[in-house]
């Protein structure tokens, strides 16, 4: 239970910085993996946050019907659909990450660093086994992208 609380409270702090952009943790977390990774498919997307088909088709559903993500019709090859950023996305992505980066330095305030090592190191070693099974559990490593989260 202690640690779904701190998985909620991290989120709480994401979601309240996020919100004067109008955006939420997840939407943006989607919208820089898309931006470090387009064009991209849904698949490859699910694979790399382990996320299960209807929890990634609602995520993406928002950021979509916001016009900030597209589908790349001359990338499609009849299996797959890429999708990549459209400009709007790509504003929002940058208005956001200054709001991103005060949500981790918040965290990494609250958790010291000690708290962020161990963290960091409990998540690498949940979601080894996790993976492997395929469970929904990811890890993602450090981006030079502009507005990188991890």
């Amino acid at each position: 239970m202690k640690a779904r609380l701190l998985s909620r409270a991290i989120t709480e702090i994401y979601e309240s910085e996020l919100e004067p952009f109008g955006i939420g943790a997840i939407q943006f977390a989607l919208l820089d993996l898309i931006g470090r990774t387009e064009p991209t498919t849904r698949a490859a997307i699910a694979r790399t946050q382990q996320l299960d088909k209807s929890t990634l088709t609602r995520d993406l559903k928002a950021i979509v019907s916001e016009g900030w993500v597209e589908e790349v019709h001359e990338q499609a090859d009849g299996r797959s659909r890429p999708i990549a950023l459209t400009q709007a996305g790509k504003q929002r992505l940058l208005d956001a990450a200054s709001a991103w980066r005060a949500a981790q330095h918040r965290v990494e305030t609250l958790l010291g660093a000690e708290g962020v090592t161990a963290l960091m190191g409990s998540v690498e070693r949940f979601a080894k086994p996790f993976a492997t099974r395929g469970a929904r559990v990811g890890v993602r490593k450090t981006s030079q992208h502009p507005a990188a989260c991890d």
